[in-house]
């Protein structure tokens, strides 16, 4: 069972989706779903003995093309509505060990290649909104299957947290003519403490008002509202600077570095092309290197982030952390 549910308060959608405690959940490795179907082997998602990068239907998705009717009526306060949208799965490499940081530019060129084609092809669905591409990267966020995997999913609305920052784009732009995130870029790059890394076309940096202490956004230099006005050229710097931050996080402390990956662009409702600023988010667990941060009473009760460390130092930490991993 699946529905949308409105919660009036905070004015947004509450997806509903009860099959998905059915879905696997940490499979040993002969087991997995995600990995090629060998020869005589349990049969997976990908009835294939190889594959490069594959992109299918969650089994268990939030949201539906055809969704079903809610399981119970709603009301003038608490309205109820179908779960429409479309769930994806992205598999990066067949290797269920893969490590993404020592996987070469050109596999990152392909998957950026993906996504792109994913925003086209989903967000020209009448019934999408949002296109939001992520990924759960590490058991520490959350992670219930090992093989290196990201997912897609394509929205009947604009999200919460996208609705915020491009209302407050939008605002901005109207005050002063310029989009809010072009703004933060220069002002970023003037400053320059918290810069990460950079190339023509993107810049990664640790921003001023960063959640978590390695919290790392990659903006995109020109203002381009989304993956769809990508040229080759973009392409292939969004793939390296995305494996050059995520080798520093592994290299950082010398472990697969666990994170919350979300890209952050245009709606696909044809709205918001003067302030949509293409970016993607990256929000890792780890405050030091044996401590995790949690979300408790200030975060989680009230939404106000306590970030115990200043993220100018620890912009620098990544800045001189070696990207290579030979």
């Amino acid at each position: 069972m699946s529905e949308l549910r409105w919660d009036p308060i905070n004015k947004e959608w509450v997806i509903t989706a009860t099959h998905r405690q059915e879905r696997t959940y940490k499979p040993p490795k002969d087991f997995c779903p995600l990995c090629p179907t060998r020869e005589g082997g349990f049969p997976t998602e990908v009835p294939e003995e190889d594959y490069d990068l594959v992109v299918f239907q969650n089994k268990f998705p939030s949201l539906q093309p055809i969704a079903p009717e809610p399981a119970i009526t709603g009301t003038e306060l608490f309205p109820v509505a179908r779960a429409e949208g479309i769930c994806e799965v992205v598999l990066f490499t067949s290797k269920h060990d893969g490590i993404m940081s020592r996987e070469p530019v050109s596999r990152f060129i392909k998957l950026v290649k993906v996504w792109k084609d994913r925003y086209e092809e989903l967000g020209a669905k009448d019934f999408i909104d949002y296109v939001f591409i992520f990924e759960n990267r590490g058991e520490e966020v959350g992670v219930t299957l090992q093989h290196p995997h990201g997912q897609i999913y394509a929205y009947a609305f604009i999200p919460p947290k996208i609705k915020r920052e491009l209302d407050s784009s939008r605002e901005y732009l109207k005050e002063t003519g310029q989009c809010l995130f072009c703004s933060v870029l220069e002002e970023e790059v003037q400053d320059g403490r918290r810069i990460v890394a950079a190339n023509d076309s993107f810049t990664a940096f640790v921003p001023f008002y960063a959640r978590y202490p390695y919290e790392v956004h990659v903006y995109s230099n020109e203002h381009l509202p989304s993956l769809k006005e990508f040229r080759e050229k973009e392409i292939e710097d969004l793939a390296l600077i995305i494996r050059t931050i995520i080798q520093k996080y592994d290299n950082l402390f010398g472990f697969v570095f666990p994170y919350i990956m979300s890209i952050h662009q245009q709606p696909t409702d044809g709205s918001g092309k003067e302030y949509s600023h293409f970016h993607i988010e990256f929000y890792p667990p780890y405050r030091t290197e044996n401590k995790l941060k949690y979300l408790a009473g200030s975060e989680a009760g009230a939404g106000t982030f306590i970030v115990d460390a200043l993220v100018e130092e620890k912009a620098g930490e990544l800045r001189m952390t070696e990207p290579f991993t030979g």
